[in-house]
């Protein structure tokens, strides 16, 4: 006698899978447990944004006193902090700037705008700052201006 076969899985007695609210649960857990991390982690980029931008200005603030121990002066405004990176026209000793500048290239700040430079400044010799996450000036919190004079 020939045996009939099926194509149909047989059940292995005792085997079950996760039910509908096992998993509805799971996901519940899961998404308590992004939102704590995420709760958690979100100021700390925050920060760590606003100390970037502060180590830049740094820098900067450094380049910018080389270019005046070499130029006797500081960049005018409209020459900007273009002029760590080349010489801008019209230097009263063009053959003391550096070679390859002062810097090899302007950083943007974190939120991906351009530092901003006044020379003279509203706060010192010049000022070298960024306008912080909503890229305009003045603000308050994450928003509230970076500047050399913090």
């Amino acid at each position: 006698m020939r045996q009939r076969t099926t194509n149909a899985p047989s059940r292995v007695v005792g085997q079950r899978g996760f039910t509908l609210i096992e998993l509805m649960v799971v996901i519940v857990i899961l998404g308590l447990l992004a939102t704590v991390v995420m709760i958690n982690v979100m100021p700390s980029q925050d920060r760590a944004m606003v100390e970037k931008a502060r180590a830049d200005i740094s820098v900067l603030e450094q380049a910018l006193d080389a270019y005046r121990l070499d130029q006797l002066a500081y960049p005018r405004t409209e020459q900007g902090l273009q002029a760590l990176v080349s010489a801008p026209a019209g230097l009263a000793r063009p053959e003391r700037y550096r070679p390859g500048g002062y810097i090899r290239r302007l950083p943007a700040d974190p939120w991906g705008n351009p530092y901003q430079y006044r020379q003279p400044g509203r706060r010192g010799a010049f000022d070298v700052f960024s306008f912080g996450a909503d890229g305009v000036e003045g603000g308050e919190g994450d928003n509230a201006d970076i500047g050399n004079w913090q």
